[in-house]
């Protein structure tokens, strides 16, 4: 249990059925009336960012998480499989709880979030940036730079992304895995 003046950032809370996470809080205290504590909290497991006004001293009942690292195997009917890389226990995952599913690449390390006490996972998060070589992508034209264009290309894992005209097939580009753009050329 945590009151309202244990409230940071982080603080991984059970709320209205589901488990939340305090994205941003702010004490407020009016010249009028009791003080308060106005908060985003950010579920989980659907990634929706709701706000809330709690009364200040209310109690609420915290939640453990543990981020765990794994290793991503291969996919089948049942779903993304992945290793622990500590004890090299195995498992699938559905393809709701990993954000960015699409640039996993075999033997590719990820974080996956348990809830402490029930030892149920919550979410897959891949790093911030993967390096993925382009598959497929069609030749640029010369002279058709003059504005910020781009193109689609396929890359190595199935995933279509928009990329530069500059950019070629068999080239290794870096992917922003949180909304998928380009990020770079990888030398």
């Amino acid at each position: 249990m945590a009151s309202t003046a244990d409230f940071k950032n982080g603080l991984c809370m059970e709320y209205n059925h589901g488990l939340y996470v305090i994205v941003e809080f702010q004490h407020v205290k009016p010249g009028k009336g009791p003080a308060f504590v106005r908060t985003k909290l950010k579920n989980i497991k659907t990634g929706k960012v709701i706000e809330n006004t709690f009364t200040s001293g209310v109690k609420v009942t915290t939640a453990r998480i543990e981020r765990r690292p794994h290793q991503f195997l291969y996919k089948d009917d049942m779903g993304y499989h992945f290793m622990n890389t500590e004890d090299f226990e195995q498992f699938p995952l559905e393809e709701e709880l990993i954000t960015g599913y699409q640039f996993l690449k075999d033997g590719q390390n990820v974080e996956i979030l348990f809830h402490a006490e029930t030892e149920q996972a919550l979410s897959c998060e891949l790093p911030a940036f993967v390096e993925l070589q382009v598959t497929y992508t069609e030749p640029g034209i010369k002279g058709d730079t003059a504005t910020n264009t781009t193109k689609p290309a396929t890359l190595d894992t199935g995933a279509i992304i928009q990329v530069p005209l500059f950019i070629d097939q068999d080239e290794k580009i870096k992917v922003d895995t949180r909304d998928g753009s380009y990020s770079e050329r990888v030398k």
